[in-house]
């Protein structure tokens, strides 16, 4: 990357980078899993009725596949959240360039023994309402396509 004068290390992108190949393999275990899942008639119902391909896939597969989409990604953010080697590694741990919040507790406990106590209480309240919000949005969204599915009483 350096001869194509990209500078990746001790850089945020870098941070970012760390994130994703760290996080990445749940999210991609969790998303082959839900898409095996998706029936395989029901595309070819949806490919017999004249969707294309492209519109199977993004009309069937996915509203199907979806809680287990989300669930992966709500893995592979919380994994994330709490990296510390790969980012320590790649990225550095520069002080407001580089640093997330389970270095930002590595370096404070060399410190302030407290204010690491509440850092990690601050990562733990987000990365549980973040997981919370993850869980609870399939469920919103099911409820949402319930409703509109819902047979209107002249209909009958």
């Amino acid at each position: 990357l350096d001869r194509l004068g990209i500078a990746l290390p001790f850089t945020v992108a870098a941070v970012v980078v760390a994130q994703v190949v760290v996080s990445a393999p749940l999210y991609v275990l969790a998303a082959a899993t839900a898409l095996r899942c998706v029936d395989r008639d029901l595309l070819t119902v949806a490919r017999t009725l004249g969707a294309s391909r492209a519109a199977a896939f993004f009309r069937v597969a996915l509203p199907l596949a979806l809680p287990g989409l989300l669930s992966g990604a709500s893995l592979a953010w919380a994994r994330a959240l709490g990296e510390f080697g790969a980012t320590l590694l790649f990225a550095g741990n520069l002080g407001g360039a580089t640093q997330t919040l389970p270095l930002a507790i590595f370096t404070a406990l060399e410190r302030d023994v407290r204010l690491a106590v509440a850092i990690a209480l601050l990562l733990a309240a987000f990365a549980a309402l973040s997981l919370f919000a993850m869980r609870a949005l399939p469920q919103a969204l099911e409820r949402r396509r319930q409703r509109g599915q819902a047979v209107p009483d002249g209909a009958r």
